[in-house]
């Protein structure tokens, strides 16, 4: 019998791989927006100017497109990820029992970049109550981690899971 990767792409084997990169794209562009935010915030923004928009919270400021950015690509993040775990994840270990491996990481890099989100919104929310370089430096940090952990796990599962994906018959 042949193997699972021997088997004919399906036409919505290849759909399904090509929505997978698809949402993969939006949250790598969005990763790279709210990067930039803070990275704005951290090194471009005055003092003066950050206590004034803190208090006024105005819809242009840098503080508060930061904090309803993250807040905002959190969520989809957060979203994304509770719907591989409870939907998609336990149709690849159906389809193909040698990707279990690979889902067990995918699921503890969700466990990881979930944790990771939580503290990116949390430290824009203390950003906009606390003004402080320490505050500041944190927040960069933790985006910076939370970039590099979700773009290998990004890359991982279209390399590990595309072969299998762009073979099955139904999810």
């Amino acid at each position: 019998m042949d193997t699972f990767e021997e088997k004919p792409e399906t036409e919505l084997g290849r759909a399904l791989f090509e929505e997978l990169v698809w949402i993969h794209g939006v949250i790598r562009r969005d990763l790279a927006t709210v990067r930039q935010l803070a990275a704005d915030v951290v090194t471009n923004m005055p003092a003066l100017q950050v206590s004034a928009e803190i208090k006024d919270l105005k819809r242009d400021s840098k503080l508060w497109q930061l904090k309803v950015g993250c807040l905002r690509y959190c969520r989809f993040v957060h979203s994304h990820h509770n719907v591989e775990d409870a939907a998609f994840f336990p149709s690849l270990r159906a389809a193909n029992r040698g990707l279990n491996p690979v889902v067990d990481k995918l699921e503890d890099d969700h466990r990881k970049v979930s944790d990771l989100l939580d503290a990116v919104e949390e430290g824009a929310d203390v950003l906009t109550k606390i003004d402080s370089d320490a505050v500041r430096r944190s927040l960069a940090d933790t985006l910076t981690v939370l970039g590099e952990r979700l773009l290998e796990h990004l890359d991982y599962e279209e390399l590990n899971v595309g072969p299998t994906l762009r073979r099955m018959q139904g999810i």
